[in-house]
């Protein structure tokens, strides 16, 4: 999360208290390098909580609406996705909560906010087709995919002259 991002991040139970709308998404490389927008939701769940010393400051609900209808609303497409209701498109996943690191769990939303990441996600439907079964990318192959970003990622990183200032510490080969 970039500094601008967590600033803001910080700042969450005021703009909500302002009636601002507050959407949650990923972009890259600012994201802690995951993409992963359900570890972005409990990082948006929890920034806070140490910074405000309130533990209810921005409930789990109020963080997945971050991340579905308020993103929505953000881009004014409120009335065709971000929440399942008749006449919007068929957009969701079904995430696995059952794993040992999501127990024990009482409350649906608050297991996916704080223990959920993009692993245990096992289904996702993009307007009404399956496009993740059983945690498998079903429209493209997923092994071609990462050999081209590692094609490409070093071939970016070698133009912008960063070759020799991206590695670790410690050798790894």
């Amino acid at each position: 999360m970039s500094h601008t991002a967590q600033h803001l991040m910080r700042r969450v139970p005021d703009l909500q208290k302002a009636g601002v709308n507050i959407g949650l998404g990923t972009d890259g490389a600012p994201c802690n390098n995951t993409c992963d927008l359900l570890q972005e939701m409990k990082l948006a769940a929890i920034i806070h909580k140490g910074t405000s010393q309130d533990p209810t400051a921005v409930p789990a609900e109020n963080v997945l609406e971050m991340a579905t209808i308020n993103g929505a609303k953000a881009l004014g497409l409120d009335n065709q996705i971000g929440s399942l209701e008749i006449g919007k498109k068929a957009d969701f996943v079904a995430i696995d909560v059952r794993g040992i690191h999501s127990q024990p769990w009482f409350n649906p939303v608050s297991a996916v906010v704080y223990t959920a990441t993009g692993r245990d996600v096992d289904v996702v439907v993009v307007n009404g087709k399956v496009v993740v079964k059983s945690g498998v990318l079903m429209t493209m192959d997923e092994e071609e995919i990462v050999q081209e970003a590692q094609r490409r990622s070093k071939e970016v990183v070698e133009r912008a002259g960063l070759g020799n200032k991206v590695h670790g510490r410690w050798p790894v080969e």
